[in-house]
Order: structure tokens, then C-alpha cells, then sequence
């Protein structure tokens, strides 16, 4: 007999992975909380206890919160304290978080409470994981966090969630209040002293968006790769920029990586070998300089990776618990999740920009072998005339949303709280780049395919025409002047995807993905 349990994801606040969170939507699993955790969250519980039972003055314990930290709060109001908390902190504005970073939220909510530093019983953790493992996902609005003293608002919509004064969705409708815990398996939850703060006073909606923009950009560096060396045979563009040696003499181990990558693709064919004796010394640089320029970005995503990979396991809430001291920090910032989202967006940035004036090279006959635009019929038709333009109007898109959000600074909390981090719209801002991005590398490769084909009967590479075949099985190829919004949002789709990536691995894995 087959064993048909789901896999099981055990949370200690300690173990959580990149590759398990890279994962996670494709391959839904049911997540727990380690009976380890559960000991150590014991432990700042009875910390906590302690400190209302001996009046001690400990911030959101015993005192208001923000620029009411002087105000004392006395022992019969704790419950009320954390319960007016979420009311008072439910302002979100806008759409809806996607249901992806819901999911997200609520994982690194329930790791970062389980690492056992906040003072939260395990039974509030385990309504978190109710609602994940249900698929009951809180309503919440994407705007009106700063990214300091948490991501305050979209958490207080989370947990409202736990209370029974929530909104949710599953499978598609919409509940309300304790509709939402019926339906997830539990009964609206009473909240302690200090758990309300523990809930809302965290950097989970800036982690999940980083992270987001950490996995889409490496499926986009990965496909501008595998786009970038199509369009070099369909430009019949010299392979000696790729030349190992040129890149080992750099001594920049991420620019090595992307030249090899790219050998896996540039092997030989016979378009290459047609021009060989041509009298084009140097190619342009977007063509040429491709393992420099992508090699920075995949430094970049490196850089992710590292901070990422600690921050999945972080405690970002305030105040913290060891031992017995209850400790006041700021963990709740999230200026390292800002810098790292603005870097990240200046990264794929650069790969759109070096995208859009590749696909303008095509357009402008570079390549004798084909005509302006890539038409059949110079004048009669514009072929990839304004597809062009729309990658140039998304590049320059880009461009303005790459302007760093953590160099802001708008002060709150009467001042008490007076810089924050601007990270959720640094994570917005690099969502937005990889959309722009996915679909200015789309009409790159719908141009390099296309001119693939009109320079038949010579062959590209042998793993080019793999990657060539396997574009044609999501949109055909049609020589005359046709609409082609719908193959754009095909191949952007595809290029999301990360399939085109699969074409990089060669004889041996990809670079490291931790």
C-alpha cells in the first residue's frame, strides 16, 4: 500500500530553507510546529507571566505602545491592550496581497514565532498554521506599511484572522469573522499579554516580497542567458566574448559563471561558422559585454541568497525574551530587506535594459542576412517595429521604479519612530521590474526565434535549436506582419516559469542556489 500523507514541513524557527521556500507553492505541503519549538516558546511565556504577575515595566507587556511606551497599563487592561492593538492597526489600503504572498506571510509569521523569543503560546502559532494548511488566506490590503515597528498593518489584517474579526478567502469565496476560524478548524482565539504585538510587530509581508523578487529573478537572469545567446546567433555575433579565459582573467567568479553558462548554448552551427571571415571586428556591447553585465546581477542575486537565507530564520519582533530579561531592539526594521530588494531591482533592471537593446539590434539589420524590422516585405509590413517600442516603453519604466525606496524617510509614531524602511514598496517596486522584465526578454526571444527562422536553411546550435523548438511549441512562427501582444504574454509567461532555464544545465548543475 502506498502511503498517500502529504509531505511535512516542520517549523522549529531555526531549519526553514531557501530551496524549501522556493518550493513551497508548487509543492504544498502540510506544515507543523516541532514539539522543540513548543518548548522554547514555554519558556518567554513564563517570562512574560512573570512579569505581569510582578508588575515589571516591560514594553507592550505593560505599557502602551510606539510614543505611549511611558503609559502604564494595569494588569486587568493587558487583554484589551493586545485586542485594541489589532483593531487599532487594521489600516491597509488597496488590493489584496496575491495569494502566494499570503501563504508566504503566514509560513515566516509562524518559523519566526516558533524560534521561541517572543512570548506567544504554541496555540496561537498553530491557528496560524490552521489557516495555512486549510488554505484560508487573510484579506490583506497591500498598502500601508513602512517597514518599521514592523509591517504593522498587513500583520494586524493577518491576525485579526486568529480573533475572529478577520476576513479571509477559500476556494475562491469570502468570509468573515469567526466564519474564518470554523472554517480553518479552531475556535477564535483570546490573546495574552504581549501576543497582539508579537503577531503584527514583524518584517513578514518585506520578507515574503524580497523573496519573491529574489526566485523571479533568477528564473529571468537564467532566461536572459538562454535569450541572449538565441539572439547572438541570430545577430551572427562572434562566440569569442564567451571565450572561458577572457572571464577567468577578470578574476570575478559570478562573470565566469554566466560565460559558462552561456558555452553550454554557443557550441557551434553553421551560422555561426558562415561568418566567420566577415569584416565585424567587435560586436555592440549588449551583445558582447552580456557575461559582464549578467555576471553583476547574478553577484547580486548571490548577495540575495545569503541575506535571505538568514532572514527566513530571523526574529523581527519587539521586544525580545532571553533567559529571564525582557529585552527591547529593533529587529522590526527592515532597512536590510529594503537594500536588498532596491539592489535586487537595480539587477534585473540591468537585464531589461540590455534585453531591449538587443531586440533593437535585430530590428536594425545588424545581421545583412535579414531585413529591417525583421520583415518579409520591407514597407509594406513593420514586423518587430513596435514591438520594440513596447520593450523600450517598459525599459524605461524600470528605470524610474529602480530608484532606491530605502533612501526615504517619512517619520510616524509622534516621532518616536523616526526612520523607517520603506521596504514593502521596495519589494512592490521589484515586483513590478520582473513583470516589466519577463515581457521585455519575451519580445527579445520572439525576435531572436523569428530570426532563426528566416535564416534557414542554416542551423543555429544544437542546443539553440532545442531551445528554439521548444519556444515553437508555445507560439508558432508566422513570417507576415500579425499581432503580437498574445505571443508576448505567452513567452513572458514561459520565461516566469523558469523552464527556459532547464536548457542551462548542461553536463553539470547551475551555479550555487542555496
Amino acid at each position: 500500500m502506498h502511503n498517500t500523507d502529504p509531505p511535512v514541513l516542520e517549523l522549529d524557527g531555526a531549519s526553514l530553507t531557501l530551496p524549501q521556500l522556493r518550493t513551497f507553492e508548487a509543492q504544498r505541503v502540510r506544515v507543523v510546529l516541532a514539539a522543540s519549538a513548543r518548548t522554547k516558546m514555554q519558556r518567554s511565556i513564563d517570562v512574560v507571566r512573570e512579569a505581569v504577575r510582578t508588575d515589571r515595566l516591560s514594553y507592550g507587556i505593560t505599557t502602551g505602545f510606539g510614543a505611549f511606551a511611558n503609559k502604564r497599563i494595569s494588569s486587568d487592561q493587558l487583554r484589551q491592550l493586545q485586542l485594541n492593538l489589532l483593531r487599532s492597526h487594521t489600516t491597509g489600503i488597496g488590493s489584496p496581497l496575491a495569494a502566494p504572498l499570503v501563504r508566504r506571510m503566514l509560513l515566516l509569521k509562524a518559523n519566526s514565532l516558533a524560534a521561541g523569543y517572543s512570548g506567544i503560546r504554541h496555540e496561537v502559532v498553530e491557528g496560524l498554521l490552521s489557516l495555512l494548511n486549510s488554505d484560508v488566506l487573510p484579506i490583506i490590503p497591500e498598502r500601508g506599511s513602512v517597514g518599521a515597528s514592523g509591517d504593522l498593518a498587513p500583520l494586524a489584517h493577518l491576525s485579526l484572522c486568529l480573533i475572529g474579526e478577520g476576513e479571509a478567502t477559500l476556494d475562491g469565496r469570502t468570509l468573515e469573522g469567526t466564519a474564518v476560524c470554523e472554517a480553518a478548524g479552531f475556535a477564535p482565539l483570546t490573546l495574552e499579554a504581549k501576543e497582539g504585538l508579537a503577531l503584527i510587530n514583524g518584517t513578514q509581508l518585506s520578507l515574503a516580497l524580497a523573496l519573491d523578487g529574489l526566485f523571479r529573478a533568477e528564473s529571468l537572469l537564467d532566461a536572459a542567458v538562454v535569450v541572449g545567446a538565441l539572439t547572438v546567433d541570430g545577430l551572427a555575433g562572434s562566440y569569442t566574448p564567451f571565450d572561458k579565459r577572457i572571464h577567468e582573467a577578470s578574476r570575478l567568479p559570478h562573470q565566469v559563471e554566466i560565460a559558462r553558462r552561456f558555452g553550454i548554448l554557443l557550441t557551434e552551427s553553421a551560422i555561426h561558422s558562415g561568418h566567420e571571415n566577415c569584416d565585424r571586428v567587435q560586436d555592440p556591447y549588449a551583445v558582447r559585454c552580456m557575461p559582464q553585465v549578467l555576471g553583476a546581477v547574478e553577484a547580486a542575486l548571490d548577495h540575495g541568497r545569503s541575506v535571505l537565507a538568514a532572514a527566513i530564520n530571523g526574529v523581527s519582533d519587539n521586544p525580545l525574551i532571553f533567559d529571564n530579561d525582557i529585552l527591547s531592539g529593533g529587529n522590526f526594521h527592515a532597512e536590510p530587506l529594503a537594500m536588498l530588494s532596491d539592489y535586487l531591482a537595480i539587477g534585473v533592471c540591468e537585464i531589461a535594459s540590455m534585453s531591449e537593446r538587443r531586440t533593437d539590434l535585430l530590428d536594425r539589420r545588424v545581421n545583412p542576412a535579414l531585413n529591417m524590422f525583421l520583415t518579409t516585405e520591407p514597407g509594406l509590413e513593420s514586423g518587430f517595429m513596435i514591438a520594440h517600442v513596447a520593450a523600450a516603453a517598459l525599459t524605461s519604466e524600470n528605470r524610474t521604479l529602480a530608484h532606491p525606496a530605502s533612501v526615504d524617510n517619512v517619520t510616524t509614531s509622534a516621532g518616536q519612530e523616526d526612520h523607517v524602511s520603506m521596504a514593502p514598496w521596495a519589494g512592490y517596486k521589484l515586483r513590478r521590474i520582473c513583470t516589466n522584465t519577463a515581457h521585455v526578454l519575451a519580445i527579445e526571444l520572439l525576435a531572436a526565434a523569428h530570426a532563426i527562422d528566416m535564416l534557414k536553411p542554416l542551423q543555429t546550435t544544437q542546443p539553440l535549436q532545442q531551445v528554439h523548438g521548444f519556444v515553437r511549441r508555445f507560439v508558432e512562427h508566422r513570417p507576415y506582419d500579425h499581432r503580437l501582444d498574445r505571443d508576448i504574454a505567452a513567452l513572458a509567461q514561459l520565461i516566469e516559469s523558469a523552464e527556459l532555464g532547464r536548457f542551462l544545465e548542461g553536463d553539470r548543475p547551475l551555479g550555487p542556489r542555496l
